[in-house]
């Protein structure tokens, strides 16, 4: 199966197929993709205060490459916070897993704003959809969770979510294939 060709230029303005407008800065880059950042790592580490932590050194360390290409960002942001995260939880288990015994969390629900112009039964029908959702990717193993929240949520393409996990296309693939059916398993009697 081939790609389709790249277009030669940018597309005008007007182009409805366009999409939203690449960030031109780091800063401005860096905005946008904080709240999928806060949920990505809050999913991956289970502990808001630790993902804030995360987001936020990811977001410094990314100032050492505000020279690269704007297109290398996102990916390369990706691949800062998981490395980020990935730390965050190896050192929990170093100092935390003798004191408790067990290094998961006690498995409390996220902080998820719903819809405020929705009514009240909308509006818990939302939150325990996300909540059944966090719960199923939380169960995921670490790697599985990490190529579908890069690749479906985030939306980045085989390459990236491949430069971000450190690992080759191939391994995405079958990391996403095995994430999908656990999920369609997991959520199956919710629809």
């Amino acid at each position: 199966m081939s790609e389709a060709p790249a277009e030669a230029g940018p597309r005008p303005a007007s182009d409805p197929d366009a999409g939203p407008a690449a960030p031109r800065t780091l800063d401005a880059f860096l905005h946008a993709i904080a709240a999928r950042a806060f949920r990505f790592a809050e999913l991956g580490l289970q502990h808001r205060e630790d993902a804030l932590d995360a987001v936020q050194d990811a977001m410094l360390r990314m100032l050492r490459y505000a020279d690269r290409p704007a297109a290398e960002w996102t990916p390369l942001f990706w691949s800062v916070l998981r490395r980020r995260m990935v730390d965050v939880q190896r050192r929990r288990l170093l100092r935390l897993g003798w004191l408790r015994g067990d290094a998961r969390e006690d498995g409390s629900v996220i902080d998820w704003t719903p819809d405020p112009q929705a009514d009240p039964a909308h509006r818990h029908d939302d939150r325990e959809a996300y909540a059944r959702l966090a719960a199923a990717l939380r169960a995921l193993p670490r790697r599985q969770r990490e190529a579908f929240t890069l690749r479906v949520l985030e939306e980045l393409d085989v390459a990236a979510t491949a430069q971000a996990m450190g690992c080759s296309e191939g391994a995405v693939k079958t990391h996403l294939f095995r994430a999908r059916e656990a999920l369609q398993r997991q959520l199956e009697d919710f629809r």
